[in-house]
């Protein structure tokens, strides 16, 4: 059972970090669950700063 939650925030995360590569907003969020969101959000900021930095085009 913890495994399948752990694999679900991976993913939200991984689906966060795509969606701050390809420039969507984080109002763009899919995510209602607290726990999901915030690591949505956590890869969303990391592909941000990871632009700002350069080491994404």
């Amino acid at each position: 059972m913890k495994r399948q939650k752990r694999d679900r925030l991976d993913r939200a995360f991984s689906n966060g970090y795509q969606a701050g590569v390809s420039g969507r907003g984080r109002d763009n969020c899919p995510y209602q669950n607290l726990d999901a969101k915030s690591e949505w959000l956590g890869g969303w900021r990391e592909a941000m700063d990871a632009k700002n930095t350069g080491l994404i085009k």
